[in-house]
């Protein structure tokens, strides 16, 4: 099974949820999630962020949901890390 296990997205927001709310909330996507967000840009009405979420396997479609549902948008998939875990008997 193939897992993702980091991204690294270019998101951007509006003022609300702060970077923090906005954080926590991505991390409450998924089991053992951790998110580090960095704010790059601010403009009248928006945040620029990077953002990088790590797990040992990152439900993607979940992750952007969460964004669009706090009226966020992805602009661009920057990284992705991957592993394939083959089961053995």
């Amino acid at each position: 099974m193939v897992s993702v296990k980091r991204l690294v997205l270019d998101v951007l927001k509006p003022h609300q949820p702060n970077a923090l709310e906005f954080s926590r909330a991505i991390a409450g996507v998924g089991a053992n999630y951790h998110v580090h967000l960095t704010v790059l840009e601010v403009d009248e009405n928006t945040e620029t962020l990077r953002m990088v979420v790590e797990a040992n396997a990152i439900d993607f479609d979940a992750v952007q949901s969460a964004i669009t549902s706090m009226g966020g948008s992805l602009h661009s998939i920057d990284e992705v890390e991957v592993q394939n875990q083959t089961d053995v008997d």
